[in-house]
């Protein structure tokens, strides 16, 4: 589990065992990380083995389905939920070797429930009881950052509202042989944190660190925390969101399930106030569906957190 930096010198790539977080060594371990890349993988997070490899067998039934069966799910034009591959922004993109399945768990009302697969089976089950477990992975890591910048434990929490959306992605990277195509270009989450568990053999996620891309090793039954755009806004730049990519493989396919957390669409999301002061001033504008902004942004080839600085 090592990378390399500019110079070569042989370093590792991050592990918080979370469930050791009352742990001071631990506790700065994280700090650390945070203020540095934003990106690292979590052991400790008390879900079974057994289960995870569930999320990742439903996964690879639906997408082994006839193609015309999984286009029952298709998403409708400039929507993100659904079914698809990449998304066609402009005449000369050159369109990710990737396809996704996109759901909103979180409100249950707000669930479009004719785009959850009725094949396999037990996928919605699943997927619910799945995105459970990470929604609360989410709010024990969103309390714990706020606790280590001095904050009240819910000062994140309380800023995506009463009624914050969890996202589940399900991500299936075809072999491609042409090395200059991604499985997903380098972007910046929407997020507050997104949890990524990753194919169990397969590499392919890469983060920018310090100017260096960096793959994220495979640890089977970790699961890798990214802390989206929102959360470099809310601790006023203290916390980062790192840029990240996923690279294809020639000759194996690959799949990961992505589930990210997003604030009610007409909350305002900006640093915390306890953040900004005489000696850090505000780095950021707040912002309104920072969704549909960040989005914007990227297809443009503009970085959303640069467009919002001050």
């Amino acid at each position: 589990m090592v990378c390399e930096t500019d110079f070569y010198v042989p370093v590792t790539f991050p592990v918080i065992d979370i469930s050791l977080l009352s742990s001071e060594d631990e506790l700065q371990k994280l700090s650390s990380v945070l203020r540095s890349c934003g990106c690292f993988q979590v052991i400790g997070h008390g879900i079974s083995v057994e289960f995870l490899d569930k999320v990742r067998e439903v996964a690879q039934q639906f997408f082994a389905l006839p193609v015309e069966e999984k286009q029952k799910y298709s998403r409708a034009p400039n929507e993100a939920e659904g079914y698809g591959g990449d998304l066609v922004v402009s005449e000369d993109q050159v369109k990710d070797c990737c396809y996704r399945l996109s759901l909103r768990v979180f409100p249950e009302d707000q669930r479009r429930m004719h785009l959850w697969p009725e094949n396999p089976a037990d996928l919605g089950k699943t997927l619910h009881e799945y995105a459970l477990k990470i929604r609360s992975v989410i709010s024990d890591l969103s309390k714990v950052m706020a606790r280590l910048l001095e904050l009240e434990e819910n000062s994140f929490l309380n800023q995506f509202g009463d009624r914050p959306a969890l996202e589940a992605k399900f991500n299936f990277y075809p072999p491609c042989s042409r090395p200059e195509v991604f499985g997903a270009k380098p972007h910046l989450d929407r997020s507050g944190i997104t949890v990524l568990l990753q194919d169990k053999e397969v590499e392919g996620l890469q983060v920018l660190v310090d100017g260096t891309w960096r793959t994220v090793p495979v640890i089977p039954h970790a699961l890798v925390v990214n802390l989206g755009g929102l959360m470099q806004v809310m601790t006023n730049g203290m916390f980062k969101s790192p840029l990240h990519r996923v690279l294809t493989n020639a000759s194996k396919l690959r799949m990961s399930v992505a589930v990210f957390d997003e604030p009610e669409a007409e909350k305002e999301i900006g640093p915390v106030d306890h953040l900004v002061n005489h000696t850090r001033p505000r780095l950021y504008r707040s912002v309104r569906n920072f969704t549909a902004f960040n989005y914007e942004c990227f297809q443009k080839g503009k970085n959303s957190l640069e467009e919002l600085r001050i």
